[in-house]
C-alpha cells in the first residue's frame, strides 16, 4: 500500500492554499503563487440536474447577473465553509486547473490555511474537501500565523509580534511568538461587510440600490478610514435602482460619504485590536511597542487606515509589502521551510 501511495505522488508538486472567503490563492512548491480567483462557483441546473458551470473568474463576472437556471455561489462565508459540496467542487477545479491533465494520477499534498477561530467542525470540513479533491495529505495553518510569516514577522523567535490580517470574512488580530498564537481573536467583520455596509448607507441616504459588485469597485477605488482633510475628497458617479420610481438611476456621492458608510466595520476592527492588547501578557506587550503592528489582508488596502489604528491605539503601525498575497506566500513557506514546519496541524 506505502508502495502505491509513494509511486502516486511520485513528481506530485505540493500545494498550499490560501482558501479564502473573496479570493483563494493557490502556492505551488518551488513556483511561488500560480493561481489568484475569486472564491466563485456558477451552478447551472438542467432538468433538475446540477453542474459546475464556471468557477473563479468566469463565475465571479456572472454574479447579479444571472438568470433563474444558473446561480453564482460564494462557498465560504465569513470565513468558514457554508457549503461543502460546492467547496470541494472548487478545490478540485483549482486543483486540476494547477496540474493540468496530465498528473491525473499525482496526488499531492496540501496545506490549506484555516481562521484561528474556526471549530474542530469546520476544520474537519476543509480538510475532507481537500482530501476529496484529491489530496495524498492535508495539513491545516491557522490563517495569523500565515499572515506573519508571509509578512517577514520572527515568529520562531521569543518576540512579540502582532498582526492584524483583514479578509474577506474575518479580521484575524493575533499576538505571535515561538511558533505559536500567544493570544488570537477572530473578528466576524472584514471586506463583505465593509461592502455591505456601503450598500445600506447608499440605500439609506440616498433611496438606491446598488448591487455587491458596484459597492466592492467603490470600497476598492475610494475606500478610506477617515473622512478626507477639505471635508469631500473624490466625488463618485454610481448607478443603480431607484427605490422610490422603481427606475434605473445615477447619483453622485464623495469619498467623505464613503468613510461614514464604512465607520462601523472599521470601527469593529479596531475594537478587536483593543481587545487583543488589553489580553497580551505584559512582556509581549512591551516587544509591540517597538515591533509595532502589521495590517495584512485586502482590507489593509483602505486608505488611511493604518493612520487610523495607530491613533486609536499609540502603536507604530505598517502595512506589509504584499498584503494580498501574504497568507498564501506564508502558508506556502510553512510548507517548504523545515523551520516552519511545527506550526502545522492535522484536523
Amino acid at each position: 500500500m506505502s508502495f502505491l501511495s509513494n509511486f502516486f505522488k511520485f513528481g506530485s508538486q505540493n500545494m498550499a492554499i490560501d482558501l479564502g472567503t473573496a479570493n483563494t490563492l493557490v502556492y505551488v512548491q518551488d513556483q511561488g503563487i500560480v493561481l489568484n480567483e475569486p472564491s466563485v462557483v456558477a451552478i447551472e441546473t438542467i432538468n433538475g440536474i446540477k453542474r459546475v458551470k464556471a468557477v473563479g473568474d468566469d463565475a465571479k463576472m456572472m454574479m447579479g447577473k444571472t438568470p433563474d437556471s444558473i446561480e453564482a455561489i460564494r462557498p465560504l462565508r465569513d470565513g468558514v465553509i457554508a457549503d461543502i459540496e460546492i467547496a470541494e467542487e472548487m478545490i478540485k477545479h483549482f486543483i486540476r486547473k494547477v496540474h493540468g491533465k496530465r498528473n491525473l494520477f499525482r496526488y499531492p499534498e496540501i496545506v490549506i490555511c484555516v481562521p484561528s477561530g474556526s471549530t474542530s467542525v469546520e476544520k474537519r470540513a476543509i480538510r475532507d474537501a481537500a482530501s476529496n479533491a484529491g489530496a495524498s495529505e492535508v495539513h491545516l495553518i491557522l490563517e495569523p500565523m500565515a499572515a506573519a510569516i508571509g509578512a517577514d514577522m520572527p515568529v520562531t523567535e521569543p518576540v512579540g509580534s502582532m498582526v492584524v490580517d483583514i479578509g474577506g470574512g474575518t479580521t484575524e488580530v493575533a499576538v505571535l511568538s515561538l511558533r505559536g498564537l500567544a493570544y488570537t481573536t477572530s473578528v466576524r467583520t472584514g471586506g463583505d461587510k465593509m461592502d455591505e455596509a456601503i450598500v445600506s448607507y447608499v440605500r439609506r441616504h440616498h433611496n438606491l440600490l446598488i448591487g455587491d459588485a458596484t459597492a466592492e469597485r467603490i470600497k476598492k477605488d475610494y475606500g478610506i478610514a477617515v473622512v478626507p482633510e477639505d471635508g469631500i475628497g473624490e466625488t463618485i458617479t454610481l448607478k443603480g435602482r431607484d427605490l422610490v420610481n422603481g427606475v434605473p438611476k445615477e447619483i453622485t456621492i464623495n469619498q467623505a460619504h464613503v468613510a461614514e458608510a464604512l465607520s462601523e466595520p472599521i470601527g469593529a476592527i479596531v475594537e478587536g485590536v483593543r481587545i487583543a492588547l488589553e489580553n497580551t501578557a505584559p512582556e509581549l506587550a512591551a516587544d509591540i511597542v517597538d515591533q509595532g503592528i502589521v495590517l495584512t489582508g485586502g482590507g489593509a488596502l483602505i486608505r488611511r487606515l493604518d493612520e487610523h489604528l495607530r491613533e486609536e491605539t499609540g502603536l507604530p503601525v505598517s502595512i506589509a509589502e504584499d498584503p494580498l498575497t501574504c497568507v498564501a506566500i506564508g502558508t506556502g513557506r510553512a510548507m517548504e521551510d523545515p523551520i516552519y514546519r511545527g506550526v502545522l496541524m492535522t484536523a
